[in-house]
């Protein structure tokens, strides 16, 4: 018999939110009001968080929803999203989780990686754009930063025409908790090389970062076996914990394509499932 004690995770139920992250989100958001008059009770927050995790799992519509599996019926479940969008509490669920993260396991902050998915996006919308690598069809992308271990700490949305070195910034702008001081932490970015560009170096730098960039050959440059990029092989492989956390979004069918019109909205879901990454990181290592 094994001697580890740490907890296995469990199967997700697509029909409730798991208790220890309902037990850390549920301080934010707003208490439901007492009924007055005739008429309906209002929705309980539970309920509604339950159907909302359903439609992130299964990528349904929200009309899909039928009223009797939470008790809630499909106008109040959108509305209720759109409105706790509104008010940042998809903001302050990813940043409760990434603290919860950091006091269990600690964030490491010495390798970072960055890196970006693209999604179709067939009813277009706000920050969407034709994907050059998907015949041009409507798509968007999703950029993450995660630490060392692959906990996602930002979250960025931008059309699939957006050239990757124009969201760097963007993305470490958007980390949801402040970084240490770099000369406390020496801290280390890895990207592949379609981030390999001056300007993305000198933004780098500029945030005090030290850049682990895959190197791109240019017109006419010698092959890499004839020009080592210094650096570059010193380190074991560190990239793949962004590209492994990219494909944990994916297993949610609601990420996998953007049906989701506002930008606000789509990034709701997607800081909803970073959340539970991080939760189930945090528990289960």
């Amino acid at each position: 018999m094994s001697n580890d004690s740490t907890p296995k995770p469990k199967n997700v139920d697509y029909f409730r939110v798991p208790r220890p992250m309902w037990r850390k989100i549920k301080k934010v958001l707003p208490k439901t009001p007492k009924k007055r008059g005739p008429g309906r009770p209002p929705a309980d927050n539970r309920a509604v968080l339950n159907g909302i995790w359903y439609v992130l799992w299964t990528g349904c519509q929200w009309k899909a929803v039928h009223k009797d599996w939470f008790g809630v019926c499909s106008s109040t479940l959108h509305e209720r999203f759109q409105s706790w969008q509104q008010q940042g509490l998809f903001d302050q669920f990813l940043r409760i989780m990434v603290k919860f993260y950091a006091k269990k396991r600690q964030v490491q902050w010495c390798w970072q990686s960055i890196d970006s998915k693209s999604c179709p996006a067939p009813l277009g919308g706000e920050h969407t754009g034709k994907n050059p690598t998907d015949r041009g069809k409507q798509g968007s992308k999703i950029h993450l930063l995660v630490d060392q271990r692959g906990a996602p700490l930002a979250v960025y949305i931008s059309g699939a025409n957006c050239h990757d070195k124009w969201s760097v910034d963007d993305v470490i702008i958007s980390m949801v908790i402040p970084r240490p001081d770099p000369t406390d932490v020496e801290q280390h970015v890895c990207m592949d090389r379609g981030y390999d560009y001056e300007d993305v170096h000198q933004f780098v730098e500029q945030e005090r970062y030290i850049a682990h960039i895959k190197h791109r050959r240019r017109r006419g440059e010698p092959l890499v076996d004839d020009c080592p990029v210094p650096g570059e092989t010193q380190f074991p492989a560190r990239r793949w914990v962004v590209e492994r956390t990219l494909g944990w979004l994916a297993k949610r069918r609601s990420l996998r394509v953007r049906w989701c019109k506002k930008v606000k909205n789509w990034r709701a879901f997607v800081q909803l499932a970073c959340a539970h990454i991080l939760m189930d990181m945090a528990i289960y290592g």
